[in-house]
C-alpha cells in the first residue's frame, strides 16, 4: 500500500517498519500496519517514485494499493475503487470550497467499483433503490453497499492493564469522555450510545497533531466528570496520536479505549467483493512487464 502520508514530518520515501511512527509516515499508514502487519506500507509525495522504490524493493511485489488517488494522474490505475459517504450523496455535494467534492461528480465514471460507506445497519430497500437510480451507473460499474462495524474495545497504552472488560464497562453505567480527530465522528458517537447515554466530547480537526496542550484540555475535562466510572475512548485512527504521550498518569491510561472498525459489506456481498479484486489481479498479472520495463 502506497500513501503520500498526509502531516507527517518527513519528506522522502519511507517503508513502514514495526516502530515506524506518525510522525515519520503519518496516522493512517500508522494504523493500516498495526492492524496488517503482513502487508508493506510505504509513503512518498511523489508516487511514480514510490511504486519505483516498491519494486526496486520488494521483487515479488504482485499489487500496488494507491491510497486516496482517485485524482492522481501520473499513474494510471488498472482498477479504481471510488467510496461514497451514504450521509453525504456525491449528486448532492459540491466542489470545493462550497463542498467536499475535489473534482465534477460525473467523474464518477470512472470507477471500476463504487463502494456506498457508512449505510444504516438496515439499509431499506427503498434508499438502495434511490441510490442506484440517483448514481446511474454503467454496466461495467459494479456497485457495493457497506456499513463501520465496530470491534471491543482495546487500550491505547499497551503497556497498562486496564483490569476491566468491555462487558463490565457497560454495566458500569460509565461517563464517558470522547476524543475525536476525524473528520466526521457522528456515527463513532452513536456506538458509544450503546455503552452509555452520558457523553461528553472534545472534538478536535480530522488528522489533528495533538500537543501536550490538547491532552491537558482533555484531562482536565475528565478531570471534571463526576461518575464513579469514567473512561476516555477514541477513535482507531486517533490512537495511533495519543500514543505518544507516555507521561499520562497510568490510572488515566488505564481507563483510555480506542474502539477498532472494520468494514461489513451489506446483501452478503464480501465474497463477491473479494472474488471481483482476486480475480482482476489474476487476470493482470503485471510482473513480467513491469520488470521487463525496468531492464
Amino acid at each position: 500500500m502506497l500513501s503520500r502520508g498526509y502531516k507527517r514530518r518527513t519528506r522522502h520515501f519511507i517503508l513502514a517498519g514495526p516502530d515506524s511512527g506518525v510522525q515519520d509516515i503519518g496516522d493512517e499508514p500508522v494504523q493500516i500496519k498495526q492492524k496488517f502487519p503482513d502487508i508493506h506500507v510505504a509513503v512518498d509525495r511523489k508516487r511514480v517514485n514510490g511504486v519505483e522504490q516498491l519494486m526496486a524493493k520488494i521483487p515479488d511485489l504482485d499489487v500496488v494499493l494507491l491510497d486516496d488517488a482517485y485524482q492522481h494522474r501520473r499513474i494510471k490505475p488498472g482498477l479504481s475503487i471510488l467510496l461514497i459517504d451514504f450521509n453525504r450523496p456525491i449528486t448532492k455535494d459540491r466542489l470545493l470550497p462550497a463542498g467536499r467534492l475535489r473534482e465534477k461528480a460525473y467523474e464518477k465514471r470512472r470507477g471500476n467499483i463504487i463502494l456506498v460507506t457508512k449505510c444504516p445497519d438496515r439499509l431499506k430497500p427503498i434508499e438502495r433503490q434511490m441510490i442506484v437510480k440517483d448514481l446511474s451507473l454503467y454496466a461495467f460499474q459494479h456497485l457495493y453497499f457497506t456499513r463501520l462495524g465496530y470491534r471491543e474495545p482495546v487500550p491505547v497504552f499497551t503497556d497498562v492493564k486496564p483490569g476491566i472488560s468491555p462487558s463490565e464497562i457497560k454495566a458500569s453505567g460509565p461517563d464517558i469522555l470522547m476524543v475525536t480527530g476525524i473528520a466526521n465522528p457522528r456515527t463513532f458517537r452513536r456506538h458509544l450510545r450503546s455503552f452509555s447515554t452520558r457523553i461528553r466530547e472534545v472534538i478536535f480537526p480530522d488528522h489533528h497533531v495533538f500537543s501536550q496542550r490538547d491532552i491537558n484540555h482533555i484531562l482536565q475535562v475528565y478531570n471534571t466528570m463526576e461518575g464513579k466510572e469514567r473512561f476516555i475512548f477514541t477513535t482507531e485512527k486517533d490512537a495511533t496520536r495519543l500514543r505518544k504521550f507516555a507521561n499520562i498518569d497510568v490510572e488515566i491510561k488505564n481507563r483510555m479505549f480506542y474502539i477498532p472498525i472494520e468494514t461489513k459489506f451489506l446483501n452478503e456481498d464480501t465474497e463477491n467483493f473479494n472474488n471481483q479484486i482476486l480475480r482482476y489481479v489474476k487476470n493482470n498479472k503485471r510482473d513480467s512487464i513491469l520488470r521487463k520495463k525496468q531492464s
